[in-house]
């Protein structure tokens, strides 16, 4: 009975990954196909936390978490040394970025005094094709951060 259970298991499971990358994610295609569906199953599921899907959304998002370790640099960084990395990459100057404001907006973004925004978050998603979680600020895991002690004792 139970080897029943585990061939309908692997043919759901084969039947749902055709659809969703549910799994290590190996390569930037298979990344940027998670974070499109996630995106769409984080616009159908809200903020509901009880929604059936949203086990779903935790698990993809993990498997997200784990390539970007892996593989996007950007992990430590602040949302404007992104911004300015990107920049860099595609040649843009700030008078480039009107979508997101104007030349002292994008300036004051640059030099950290001012944050992103949902509005400026999402189009710079959209013009340089990465998931806006990029740009959104993170909370640092617990354990990782170095207690003041050692920080003074670093800096010297």
């Amino acid at each position: 009975m139970l080897a029943k259970y585990i061939q309908d298991a692997n043919t759901d499971y084969r039947r749902i990954r055709q659809r969703i990358p549910l799994g290590p994610l190996r390569t930037a295609a298979n990344y940027n196909r998670a974070v499109t569906v996630l995106d769409e199953i984080l616009d159908e599921i809200g903020q509901q936390d009880t929604h059936p899907l949203a086990d779903l959304a935790e698990t993809l998002g993990l498997f997200i978490e784990a390539y970007e370790d892996a593989h996007v640099p950007f992990s430590d960084s602040s949302a404007s040394e992104i911004l300015r990395t990107l920049m860099e990459e595609h040649a843009l100057k700030q008078s480039d970025l009107s979508e997101i404001g104007s030349q002292g907006v994008v300036s004051e973004i640059l030099s950290g005094k001012r944050d992103l925004n949902v509005r400026q978050i999402t189009q710079l998603a959209a013009r340089f094709g990465v998931s806006p979680a990029l740009f959104m600020p993170v909370a640092k895991k617990p354990g990782k951060r170095p207690s003041p002690r050692t920080r003074v004792a670093s800096q010297r």
